[in-house]
């Protein structure tokens, strides 16, 4: 079942037939790209290792060049993302950008973000050069979860949004004098963009667009070029949100789901001074990775947001009707999956959770 703004309707099952091709393993894969104009994936592994793999000829090779990682709990290797305006059909050289766990002072740790430059052979003898941290969250605490760190850019390439996740430290994600439980919207050298929503605040506040948030693990934008997020609730309240600059989300005052030993929140209902989800599940589907299918392979898909399902163990296709949204399918691969990426050609793959984590490729069956 399906709880949406507050209403419960009935969910419709996948009856899609899929065909779904093994192409290789990873140890605990976090995210993956495709280096733009070319068939060439890059995974991240968790522990810091950074991977590539021809999707056209299935050749696996080392990545050179990764930061050294606060791995542990749910830190290490993140997210990673390509300008789509560097689409040149050869490899050659790429901006890179990769998020992480970094290691502070005192046994304190925070998510960061570098940029640079991803340097290919003609043999795919590849490296990151020159990789330099552009934006650090702050403040740095205690704890190995809740980063978030997931990367997206603009649709018109101009500003680059990270996910800051509350690093299970609840209040701060209604204090905007900290980036704790925010999505950021910076310049793509890593400074607050100009125009966010209080960006006369001072640092850091001046890089907000959002807060109330809890652990975001998948944004994306619709085909109106509009934002949106997917994060896990508590024990129950999963949310999907459309991002509005400076809308407060209210975690942790609202909630629809409860604390883990029980003690219940207040629904968002309750409160309307917040932003409500657009979609709600309890139970949980524990997202991973989202993505808005733009291809047209898959008929009838076109517009959806595709969510990788840690919990639900495979996708879970979401549509958009206005600034509403309803789950119409779910799609069963066995097993948790924590990323999705479309290839050039429409065809969708899926990263599984985990060591030995599988990279599936999906067709239509």
């Amino acid at each position: 079942m399906l709880a949406s703004c507050g209403a419960t309707t009935d969910v419709e099952s996948s009856d899609a037939a899929i065909a779904v091709e093994e192409r290789g393993t990873f140890d605990e894969p976090w995210a993956a790209a495709f280096v733009p104009g070319t068939q060439v994936l890059v995974v991240t592994e968790k522990a810091g290792q950074l991977r590539g793999f021809d999707t056209a000829s299935g050749r696996r090779f080392d990545i050179a060049g990764a930061p050294q990682v606060d791995f542990g709990g749910q830190g290490g290797l993140g997210d990673v993302a390509f300008l789509a305006s560097e689409s040149d059909n050869a490899i050659g050289r790429r901006t890179i950008y990769l998020s992480w766990a970094e290691a502070g002072e005192d046994g304190t740790r925070g998510a960061a973000v570098g940029k640079g430059t991803l340097v290919c052979g003609a043999a795919l003898d590849c490296a990151v050069s020159g990789l330099a941290v552009i934006w650090r969250q702050t403040p740095k605490v205690t704890g190995r979860g809740h980063y978030s760190h997931r990367l997206t850019f603009s649709p018109d390439g101009q500003y680059l949004f990270v996910t800051s996740g509350e690093r299970q430290k609840f209040d701060p994600a209604q204090d905007t004098s900290n980036t704790l439980g925010t999505i950021v919207r910076l310049n793509l050298d890593g400074t607050p963009a100009e125009g966010n929503p209080l960006a006369d605040a001072g640092s850091p506040t001046d890089q907000i667009w959002s807060y109330g948030h809890r652990n975001m693990l998948g944004i994306g934008w619709d085909a109106q070029g509009r934002l949106w997020e997917v994060e896990h609730g508590p024990d129950g309240g999963d949310e999907f949100n459309l991002v509005k600059p400076g809308q407060n989300y209210g975690w942790p005052v609202v909630s629809n789901g409860s604390h883990y030993d029980g003690k219940p929140i207040p629904d968002h209902i309750t409160r309307p001074e917040f932003a409500a989800p657009a979609v709600s599940w309890t139970p949980v589907i524990a997202p991973g990775g989202m993505i808005f299918y733009r291809g047209d392979l898959f008929a009838g898909w076109k517009g959806d947001a595709l969510i990788a399902g840690l919990g639900a163990q495979g996708l879970v296709q979401v549509r958009i009707e206005g600034d509403s949204a309803r789950e119409v399918a779910r799609h069963d691969l066995g097993n948790r999956i924590r990323a999705v990426i479309e290839a050039p050609d429409g065809a969708i793959w899926v990263l599984e959770d985990g060591p030995g984590g599988r990279l599936l490729r999906l067709t239509p069956g």
